[in-house]
């Protein structure tokens, strides 16, 4: 359920729509395996190894807990400057605003 190959992320840039939260920006692209993938983007300026990983750390928990509702397609996550200092909730709430369906509207 992941993107590991330069290939497939190739393929995302091209094929795959662009959108944008303010610590995120997500490239949606249609698949064959009927199943949402995820590849991650993580760059060294968003810190040291153990800045970078825990990023990844909370974006994979994301997709773990959110897979079966989001659309089958590639995710490609790259993470913006400041999204090392976000917590999971934080992460959670940007990224179930711009992917998971009636998460748009604000709670009562």
């Amino acid at each position: 359920m992941r993107l590991r190959r330069r290939r497939d992320f190739l393929r995302a840039q091209v094929q795959g729509t662009r959108l944008h939260t303010p610590h995120f920006g997500v490239t949606l692209a249609p698949n064959d395996a009927g199943h949402p993938r995820l590849g991650l983007v993580v760059t060294k300026r968003l810190g040291k190894a153990a800045r970078r990983n825990r990023i990844k750390r909370l974006l994979r928990e994301f997709f773990r807990r959110h897979k079966t509702q989001l659309p089958p397609m590639d995710l490609v996550i790259l993470a913006k400057k400041g999204a090392s200092g976000l917590g999971y909730h934080q992460v959670q709430e940007e990224l179930s605003r711009l992917l998971i369906p009636g998460k748009d509207k604000p709670r009562d």
